[in-house]
């Protein structure tokens, strides 16, 4: 009989495995791609072999991740700078109520 704990522990340890798979997945067939595509460019005689297939795919995946990190960065600067206009702007706004301009 399980216990819950252990059902739990099971759990995660599926979970992981899951996600651990579709990082191998995704790493397999974005390496095969990268292969296919570089071996499209160069002449039959020096293409490159599928063993590379892996270590492009997690390098691809990799540089991917940093990609979105910096997009994800630049989108933090310029929401900033949204931010800043409409303070800047909201206090121009007070102040001209306050001074009763219009």
């Amino acid at each position: 009989m399980w216990t819950m704990a252990q059902t739990g522990v099971y759990e995660a340890e599926s979970a992981w495995q899951a996600i651990w798979t579709f990082i191998q997945s995704a790493a397999v067939l974005l390496g095969q791609g990268l292969v296919r595509l570089i071996n499209l460019i160069l002449p039959a005689s020096r293409a490159i072999g599928e063993d590379l297939a892996v270590p492009l795919g997690y390098l691809a995946l990799l540089t991917i991740i940093l990609l979105i990190f910096n997009l994800i960065a630049a989108a933090r600067k310029v929401i900033w700078i949204f931010v800043g206009i409409g303070w800047i702007l909201m206090i121009v706004r007070i102040v001209l109520e306050v001074l009763e301009i219009q």
